[in-house]
């Protein structure tokens, strides 16, 4: 499953994310991963959720390596039961015309791998109008 969380910038998104993480760590039985652009606003993050923070990968320039990394997590901890996605425009080159794709391919990576998506972007749901709604969701 893919959840998104979408509004304009500034909506509080990035603070509910934490809040839904803190949470999936008290109730889910695998690991949650956090991952943002910067290291902003971390300390609120629970000390056994693992946190990354895409500055620290100059070289994820691009959707590919973006799925690529998520993989590489994913292969070299299989459990990982969440991972939560801040601002996901602000990481590589991902854009409003390039979600439909990512999500889609979240998703296949959800139902390969068992794990839930939680993705914030800073849009209106309305400007997501191309992404297909079966395992997917919005949060708000």
């Amino acid at each position: 499953m893919v959840n998104l969380l979408t509004g304009p910038k500034g909506s509080g998104k990035t603070q509910q994310m934490i809040e839904q993480a803190n949470q999936k760590a008290k109730t889910c039985n695998g690991n949650v991963v956090f991952i943002k652009k910067t290291h902003r606003d971390t300390a609120s993050v629970a000390f056994d959720i693992r946190t990354i923070c895409m500055d620290d990968f100059p070289a994820i320039t691009n959707t590919d390596e973006y799925i690529g990394f998520l993989y590489g997590m994913y292969s070299s901890n299989h459990d990982i039961e969440c991972i939560f996605i801040d601002g996901i425009l602000k990481h590589a080159d991902i854009s409003l015309d390039s979600m439909p794709d990512f999500v889609e391919r979240l998703k296949k990576i959800s139902a390969e791998c068992g794990i839930e998506f939680f993705v914030s972007i800073s849009a209106d749901k309305s400007d997501l109008s191309g992404i297909s709604e079966e395992g997917c969701s919005y949060l708000n």
